[in-house]
């Protein structure tokens, strides 16, 4: 298989909520929610680096496409990793997703490893990594 990874879709409980947590909490470049002329279209897609996108798309919708029974949600499923640069930019972004509503379960600290990071969860509980390593450059 080409790697070919352009979008991660997370599906969420209020479309609306999660929006407002993505678009105004964080600050991700959104278009808004479209798709809502369709039955379980209603869709926000958000620009991460070039070629990737995350979708928030309802639970239920998504179980729906996918054929799949809707399920109760685990945090520990897996988590979105988002590398920043130094770690200053690590507190800056923890902060902001506490002030956006987001649940913090790891406190921005150093890591085993030799890094920084901390966890946090969005409004429906998916779990967020921010994290700099100092072995990883980023280009400009």
């Amino acid at each position: 298989m080409k790697p070919r990874i352009a979008v991660l879709t997370i599906g969420v409980d209020d479309l609306e909520r999660s929006l407002g947590f993505y678009r105004d909490g964080l600050g991700l470049l959104t278009q808004g929610i479209i798709g809502t002329e369709f039955e379980h279209g209603a869709v926000a897609f958000f620009d991460l680096q070039a070629g990737l996108k995350l979708a928030i798309w309802e639970r239920k919708n998504l179980a729906h496409d996918s054929r799949m029974p809707l399920s109760t949600p685990s945090p520990t499923e897996f988590s979105i990793g988002h590398n920043v640069e130094n770690r200053d930019e690590v507190d800056q972004i923890m902060e902001a997703a506490r002030k956006a509503g987001a649940t913090i379960t790891v406190e921005a600290q150093d890591t085993f490893w030799g890094g920084y990071s901390g966890y946090f969860q969005d409004p429906d509980g998916h779990l967020w990594e921010v994290v700099w390593n100092p072995d990883w450059v980023f280009e400009a």
